[in-house]
């Protein structure tokens, strides 16, 4: 295939940014959208030119990495991460605009890397369970409802790649907070802290400047892990709880 990429490219989070245009040839619709970037990149480099800066892991859709905005939609037009979308997504000729995370919560620091560490002191601020240290419990011996367990399970399954951010018009990282208050309330390890956790979780959320939920919808559509709305219902619900009950 040959494509026409346009890229956002930004030397730093101080320098000035703008979409630069790159033509590409033989692409493969097997290669994965990173692929193709590491290909651009390769011939940029031959050049003598600059690559394009993107961040990336594990490539298998575990670590949430991968955070692009392609043609507008987060990680692109599958329901996937950007590392496990595949070219065959795309038809020879197209122009693809490639941008970083669409929120002011993520600044740029260069190209296509984004600094999302406002999600790391949201869990600082309460997404954990205390513990004395020492060898992990076997985890049968505290036992939990099923559906409760699959409910946490699924919640878990998060990867904090901040797609629910860049989709939400509001910039709300409810998704994300639900899915780590919810994983952590759902199960008897997790009670103790269970309201004073979901009243610091959302303090700092809003310190950190991300917008409020007003129920859109776009956060779980972009989710690559499928988390459901029904995790923002659980936060509201523990939130209130929370404020009758003083924590």
């Amino acid at each position: 295939m040959n494509l026409t990429l346009k890229i956002w490219r930004q030397a730093s989070s101080s320098a000035p940014g703008g979409i630069h245009t790159y033509q590409l040839g033989g692409v493969s619709e097997d290669m994965s959208f990173l692929e193709m970037l590491d290909l651009l990149n390769e011939e940029l480099v031959t050049k003598g030119e600059e690559p394009v800066a993107f961040d990336s892991d594990c490539r298998e859709g575990i670590c949430g990495m991968c955070s692009l905005m392609i043609n507008g939609q987060a990680h692109g037009p599958e329901v996937t991460t950007t590392c496990q979308l595949h070219m065959r997504s795309f038809k020879d000729g197209d122009t693809i605009t490639i941008e970083p995370w669409r929120a002011s919560t993520f600044p740029v620091i260069k190209d296509l890397i984004v600094d999302r560490s406002a999600f790391d002191r949201i869990i600082q601020s309460g997404g954990y369970i205390s513990a004395n240290t020492g060898s992990a419990p076997e985890a049968n011996s505290v036992p939990a409802p099923r559906d409760k367990a699959m409910h946490a399970f699924n919640a878990a399954t998060c990867i904090g790649c901040g797609a629910c951010v860049a989709a939400c018009p509001n910039g709300s990282a409810s998704l994300f907070m639900g899915a780590k208050i919810t994983h952590l309330g759902d199960l008897p390890q997790g009670q103790p802290e269970r309201y004073s956790r979901v009243v610091g979780m959302v303090a700092q959320h809003d310190h950190e400047g991300f917008g409020g939920c007003t129920n859109i919808g776009e956060c779980t559509a972009a989710c690559p892990k499928g988390i459901p709305l029904d995790v923002i219902s659980q936060l509201n619900k523990d939130l209130r709880t929370a404020m009758v009950h003083g924590f």
